[in-house]
């Protein structure tokens, strides 16, 4: 199974590319969102990929960035959503944008997008919205964290406040989960500590069990 490429790009299409690597071109079906994140043809490109096979061909499905690579893989797990209809979200709207549009249960707008039915959409709500804010949510602890080790109170509050929005949440919920997260946790430097117990109180997590 082909789990990455790397070679020259010997074309670009509107829905696809074409990847030459040692002599053999690899033709793989990409999002918008990569197309517009390519090198110019005949330069170089590293795509992570998605083996699609089935019984009489196998299709290769290309992403400039793992994680998007993940919501595709994600969507496939949904019944009644083919490679084509997942390529079509992820050319339509961002991970962040899907992931808002799922956790607000947002049907008219995914139903938007071509080949995405009503009660198809109704299932992808049902099935990925923790996911889809779990993985979304993992990434912003990632970028938040990579800014800077030690950032200042403020920085972090703030922050933690931008992630949040960006998962659904209104402002006002989310400071408040913020602030009551950095009241509480020991350590009032760590990015990922305080976004995950904002997320807690948020959701309620820390009241179970």
């Amino acid at each position: 199974m082909i789990a990455s490429l790397r070679g020259t790009l010997a074309h670009i299409g509107a829905t696809f590319l074409i990847l030459d690597v040692g002599g053999v071109g690899y033709k793989v079906s990409v999002p918008v969102t990569t197309l517009n994140a390519l090198p110019p043809q005949g330069q170089t490109a590293f795509l992570h990929i998605h083996t699609h096979i089935r019984a009489e061909e196998i299709s290769l499905y290309g992403f400039s960035q793992p994680g998007d690579q993940q919501v595709f893989e994600l969507l496939l797990s949904v019944t009644g959503i083919g490679p084509k209809v997942a390529l079509s979200i992820l050319s339509a709207m961002d991970a962040d944008s899907l992931a808002r549009a799922v956790a607000a249960e947002d049907t008219k707008t995914l139903v938007r997008i071509p080949g995405l039915g009503l009660k198809t959409a109704q299932r992808l709500v049902l099935e990925l919205r923790d996911k889809l804010a779990a993985l979304v949510f993992e990434r912003k602890v990632d970028a938040l964290q990579a800014k800077s080790q030690k950032p200042p109170a403020e920085d972090i509050f703030n922050d933690v406040v931008d992630g949040l929005i960006g998962l659904g949440y209104n402002r006002n919920d989310a400071r408040k989960a913020a602030d009551k997260a950095l009241k509480d946790i020991p350590d009032k430097t760590n990015m990922a500590a305080a976004l995950k117990a904002s997320l807690n109180i948020l959701t309620g997590a820390d009241n179970k069990g």
